[in-house]
This record gives C-alpha cells, structure tokens and sequence, in this order.
C-alpha cells in the first residue's frame, strides 16, 4: 500500500537552482509526485510547521530561514514514503549527512539544511495540511 510524505525544499535550494535535482531523485527512486508548488512562506505557517521546536535555542533561526522566503513544497506517494524519504535525505546535520544523501551532497548548513521531510505519518498529516488544501492534492 502507497504512503505519502512531505517535503519542503528551503529557500537555499530554490536560490541555488537544484530544485529539479532533488524532485528528480525522488521520482528515479519511484515516488509518484501527489502534489507540488512554489509557496512564499508566512511567518504563520512557519511557526505552525515548526511548533514542536518552540523554546528550544535553534527554534527563531529556523522560524526566519524560511519567512517571506521562496519554498518548494511537495507531496510524494510511494512504498513506506515516510521511512525511504528520510534515508535519502539524510542526517540533519549536513556535515554528518552520508555523501549520497540529499543534505550530504547538497548541504554545508544546519538551518539552512537544503530540503525538510516529514519524521513520521502524523508530521505528514499535520504538515502537508499547512501549505495544501484538499483539492490541490491527486488522488
């Protein structure tokens, strides 16, 4: 049974072209694109994807690495999406990230880490539903 999953590739993917790169690896590894758009991002939505970091230190630089800022924002569907999305991602971390990996290959910076996925089936279904309404997403 498919799974679908969110990502978010963050304003420093966008302003350095590799969009097409990354959504072009997910769909090679075989996941279907359910949804996609290019979003400025409102201080709201930023805070409402990333409220389970609230009061830690990190929590205002990620909240400012992507407010009034370009994303591309996606919805993938695919055999255990959540898990193999996270794989090819990579560690959080881009200097800890495995060459191979999206933030290994692409990413120097921890805030600005290249791309955002969804940890788990709940994350997606709370997350996609910040940047998508229903009728933008194919069955």
């Amino acid at each position: 049974m498919a799974e679908r999953t969110f990502i978010m590739l963050k304003p420093i993917a966008v302003s350095r072209g590799i969009v097409g790169s990354i959504i072009s690896r997910f769909e090679s590894k075989g996941f279907r694109i359910a949804a996609l758009k290019l979003v400025r991002v409102k201080r709201e939505m930023a805070e409402r994807l990333y409220a389970i970091h609230v009061g830690k230190p990190f929590y205002q630089s990620l909240i400012d690495s992507i407010t009034g800022k370009e994303v591309v924002v996606a919805i993938l569907e695919g055999r255990s999406a959540v898990e193999v999305v996270r794989l090819m991602v990579g560690a959080t971390d881009p200097v800890k990230a495995s060459p191979g990996t999206i933030r290994g290959d692409y990413g120097l910076d921890i805030t600005s880490n290249i791309i955002h996925a969804s940890d788990s089936q709940e994350s997606y279904e709370y997350e996609h539903k910040i940047f998508f309404s229903k009728d933008e997403i194919l069955d």
